[in-house]
């Protein structure tokens, strides 16, 4: 851990609010300040060629912690992790990132034709319908695959995990459907708006897909009872 204790600290602080009290006709300029090796962004004000940045939001976006001692501002920081190295035990490795959201596009690719196959009430033997469900279904799994082989950190992992509970519950649901298609008991789930509604099994993958696409976008690891 590394430490940051100056008084600058206050002074930042201190223009900062002055800044966003300058009377409106002083021209400011609002930027982003991103820190390589973790995620998220803090906003900078440029004013009079000069920049500034909250020290609280500074603290958020790099896994730190703010404590005043008097006059001072004790502004502790985690270290990055070195050039090269990606050691980030709450964010995604790019890579893994990456290859995660292109699993969830192949994944809901596979899930429209489910849909699709549904509503119409298509056969889903060896027959067009069935052998484009097989393929789409493949596509996914190899997506995931190629996260799995990308996966290089703990977030990395445990993301994964969630991501192949995703495809295991959603192939399960599939199998169940095809199997009711070829009794024909799932002839109430065709030609209908709302098919998925009343299926509390389908209704928990639609949200856990939901999550998991929103989860991947932010970069950072996070938890869904849906995906379990």
């Amino acid at each position: 851990m590394t430490d940051v204790t100056t008084r600058k600290a206050v002074l930042v602080a201190v223009l900062l609010t002055m800044v966003v009290a300058a009377p409106a006709q002083t021209q400011r300029r609002r930027e982003a300040l991103a820190i390589e090796g973790y995620p998220g962004e803090a906003t900078v004000i440029q004013f009079q060629h000069r920049a500034y940045v909250d020290v609280q939001e500074l603290a958020t976006i790099a896994n730190g912690s703010l404590r005043f001692e008097g006059e001072r501002i004790v502004l502790t920081l985690e270290t990055a992790p070195p050039a090269g190295e990606n050691t980030n035990k709450r964010g995604f490795s790019r890579p893994f990132m990456s290859a995660a959201i292109e699993a969830m596009a192949s994944m809901r690719e596979w899930a429209g034709m489910l849909l699709i196959t549904v509503q119409n009430g298509y056969p889903v033997g060896n027959n067009m319908a069935g052998n484009t469900i097989a393929a789409y279904q493949g596509r996914a799994a190899d997506s995931i695959g190629l996260a799995a082989a990308a996966a290089s950190t703990d977030s990395d992992n445990r993301g994964l995990e969630l991501l192949r509970s995703e495809f295991n519950n959603g192939q399960a649901w599939a199998d169940r459907f095809v199997q009711a298609r070829s009794t024909l008991s799932a002839a109430n789930m065709t030609i209908t708006e709302h098919a998925f509604e009343n299926d509390a099994e389908a209704q928990k993958i639609l949200h856990c897909g939901q999550f998991l696409a929103q989860m991947f976008a932010s970069g950072t690891f996070q938890d869904d009872a849906s995906c379990h």
